[in-house]
C-alpha cells in the first residue's frame, strides 16, 4: 500500500484499517492482519508530513513548548524499537543514537515551562531512511516471530500493538502541531483534503437526558488492544440532566467573545485566569482576526470562517464559556462528566465502528478537518463522537482494579495529578484505539486539541474521583523526608540506611549498586558517593523526575 492510496478519501466507504481483534484462532491471519494494520498506519503517519512544505517546516517550532516537527516524525519510529527491546522481541537496536534522540518527548506541564534545548537533528532523509529500517524490522517480526494466541496484555506481541496505537495518537498530536505551523512552512494536500461544507450555523438547544447508570472499565482479556486506564472497574448512577443537542459551533462562541468574555475576570476560574493573563488570548487560537473578517486556521491552510464548524478552545475557554452562559441564562451551565457523556453514548445508541464507513466525522472517513456540527445526527444529538474531542469535568482517574503495563509505566501515571482532564468522543483524526467508546484520552487543562465542547445543564454536584497516589502533596512529603535534615524528628533515614549498606560493603568492591524502590533519590545519591555506578529502580516515573 502506498502513501497515497493509504490517505486517499472517500464519503461512500471507510478508509483505514479498525484496531484488529487480537483473539482470533488462526496465526495466519492474525499475522496477516497485523502487517496491514502496522503498514498502513506506518504510510499514513508518514504521509501527514507531506502537507509540510519543505524541509525547513521539520525543524522550526511549530510552538516553544514542544519539540520541532522532525522529532515526531522520528519518534514513532523508535518508539517500536525500544519497546519491541522492552518485550524480547527484538534483542539488538537499530540506530542507537536515534533510539536515545527520539525517545522521550516534551510534556507540556505549563504554558510558560518554554524549552529552549539545543539538538543536532538528523536531515529528513536519515529519519525517513531510518524509518524504513523499522518498517522492514517489525514487518519481519510479524511474519517470523513466534506467536502464541491470544494476543493480550502479558503477551509479546503486545508490544507491536502499542507502536501502532501509539503512532495514531502521534498522528493525531503532530497533525496539531503541523496546524501550529507557521503557514509559511505548510501547504494543503490532495490526500488530506479538508471539509467543503458550511453554511448558517443551527440554534442550539439543549435536551433532556434521562437518569440512569453507567458501566466502564475493561476486563484483562477483552479482545482488543487498550491502553492501561481504560482497565478496571467502574460503575455510577447518573442524575437526569440535560445536554445540548450539539457541539457549541463557531458561531454560538462568537456571542461569548463579542461580550467581552475573555476580558471579564469573573468567567474564569484561576488556573484559567493566569493561562489568559500569560497568553493575552482574546478569542480561540484557530481564529484569525483580518481586514476581511475573522478566518479560520485549519490544518494547511486559512479558510474563511466557517461559523457552522465546532468551536475548537482548550479546557479553561470552555469553562469560561460555560460560566457566561450560566450568567445569561440563569441555570447550572457546565461541562459534562466522563459518567454524562457515556450516558449520552446510550441514549443517542451510538455503537462501536465497523467495518462499514461511520456515520460520525471520525477515523478520517469523511474529511481531514472538522465539519458543520449539524452534519452528523446520532439519536436526537449531533456529534457525541466525533468532529472535535470534548472536554469534560473530570480530571482522569484510575479505575478500580487497573494496573500499570510493564512495557509503558509512564503512560498514564504521570497524568493522575488531578491536572490532565479527560477529553471524549474523538475528533476526525481519532483512529485505532482512539475511536472506541472505551478509549481515556486526557490533557493538561491550557493543551491544544483538535477539541471543542458541548455543555449540560444540571444542578447535580460534580464529584471527581481522587488518585491519591503522586498527589503534589505527597511529592512535597517524599521530598522533604528524603532531602530534609529530619523527618518528625528521625534523622535522615534515607542517608543513614545508604551509610549502613557502605559500612556493610567493608573492603568489597564497590562496583555496582541496586536502589529498589529510590522514590526521589536521595539514598541512590549517598550510595553514588562510594559506589562506581547505582542503578535507582521505583514504579513511579513522577517520582524519578522529580528526583
Amino acid at each position: 500500500m502506498t502513501a497515497e492510496k493509504a490517505v486517499s478519501f472517500s464519503h461512500s466507504e471507510h478508509r483505514y484499517l479498525r484496531t484488529p481483534r487480537l483473539n482470533a484462532k488462526e496465526p495466519e491471519a492474525i499475522r496477516n492482519e497485523l502487517a496491514a494494520y502496522f503498514n498502513a498506519n506506518f504510510e499514513r503517519y508518514e504521509s501527514l508530513f507531506d502537507n509540510l512544505k519543505s524541509e525547513e517546516g521539520y525543524y522550526q517550532k511549530s510552538i516553544p513548548l514542544r519539540h520541532p516537527l522532525i522529532f515526531y516524525f522520528g519518534h514513532t519510529a523508535t518508539f517500536f524499537v525500544n519497546k519491541l527491546l522492552l518485550a524480547g522481541l527484538l534483542t539488538q537496536r537499530i540506530n542507537p543514537r536515534f533510539e536515545s534522540m527520539f525517545a522521550v518527548g516534551v510534556d507540556e506541564m505549563s504554558w510558560d515551562d518554554l524549552n529552549d534545548d539545543h539538538y543536532d537533528w538528523p536531515s529528513v532523509a536519515e529519519v525517513k531512511a531510518y524509518r524504513q529500517q523499522v518498517k522492514k524490522v517489525v514487518n519481519q517480526l510479524i511474519q517470523k516471530a513466534p506467536l502464541q494466541l491470544p494476543i493480550n496484555w502479558d503477551n509479546p506481541w503486545w508490544a507491536i500493538m502499542m507502536g501502532i496505537e501509539h503512532e495514531q495518537i502521534h498522528l493525531e498530536t503532530s497533525s496539531v502541531l503541523i496546524r501550529q505551523q507557521q503557514l509559511q512552512w505548510v501547504q494543503p494536500h490532495s490526500a488530506w483534503p479538508a471539509c467543503d461544507i458550511s453554511g448558517a450555523a443551527p440554534e442550539n438547544t439543549v435536551l433532556p437526558v434521562d437518569a440512569g447508570q453507567v458501566k466502564l472499565g475493561k476486563s484483562f482479556d477483552d479482545e482488543y488492544y487498550g491502553w492501561d486506564n481504560e482497565y478496571g472497574q467502574h460503575q455510577a448512577e447518573v442524575p437526569a440532566f440535560q445536554s445540548a443537542k450539539y457541539l457549541v459551533s463557531n458561531h454560538e462562541f462568537l456571542a461569548f467573545v463579542e461580550a467581552g468574555g475573555y476580558q471579564k475576570s469573573q468567567y474564569w476560574q484561576q488556573e484559567g485566569l493566569q493561562w489568559r493573563e500569560f497568553t493575552q488570548a482574546e478569542y480561540p487560537t484557530f481564529w484569525l482576526k483580518t481586514d476581511q473578517g475573522w478566518q479560520l486556521r485549519l490544518m494547511a491552510e486559512v479558510v474563511p470562517m466557517r461559523w457552522d464548524w465546532p468551536a475548537e478552545v482548550n479546557y479553561h475557554e470552555a469553562k469560561a464559556f460555560c460560566a457566561w452562559k450560566s450568567e445569561q441564562t440563569g441555570e447550572t451551565v457546565r461541562l459534562p462528566t466522563e459518567d454524562e457523556w457515556y450516558r449520552l453514548v446510550d441514549v443517542a445508541g451510538i455503537e462501536e465502528l465497523d467495518e462499514n464507513a461511520a456515520p460520525a466525522n471520525i477515523h478520517l472517513d469523511h474529511f481531514a478537518s472538522s465539519c458543520p456540527v449539524n452534519h452528523f445526527a446520532q439519536g436526537d444529538f449531533y456529534d457525541v463522537r466525533g468532529n472535535v474531542w470534548q472536554w469534560t469535568e473530570t480530571p482522569i482517574y484510575p479505575f478500580d482494579g487497573s494496573q500499570v503495563h510493564r512495557l509503558y509505566d509512564d503512560f498514564t501515571t504521570p497524568t493522575y495529578d488531578g491536572k490532565h482532564n479527560l477529553i471524549k468522543g474523538g475528533s476526525w483524526i481519532s483512529c485505532g484505539n482512539e475511536s472506541r467508546l472505551s478509549s481515556r484520552y486526557a490533557f493538561r487543562r491550557h493543551f491544544f486539541q483538535h477539541a471543542g465542547f458541548r455543555y449540560v445543564v444540571s444542578d447535580a454536584p460534580v464529584v471527581n474521583l481522587d488518585s491519591n497516589y503522586e498527589t503534589d502533596k505527597m511529592l512535597s512529603e517524599y521530598a522533604e523526608f528524603h532531602y530534609g535534615e529530619s523527618y518528625f524528628d528521625v534523622p535522615n533515614f534515607q542517608k543513614a540506611i545508604a551509610r549502613m549498606a557502605i559500612e556493610k560493603m567493608g573492603d568489597k568492591p564497590a562496583r555496582h549498586a541496586l536502589d529498589l524502590g529510590c522514590a526521589v533519590g536521595r539514598a541512590s545519591f549517598e550510595l553514588a558517593r562510594h559506589f562506581d555506578r547505582v542503578t535507582g529502580v521505583d514504579f513511579s516515573a513522577r517520582l524519578i523526575n522529580l528526583g
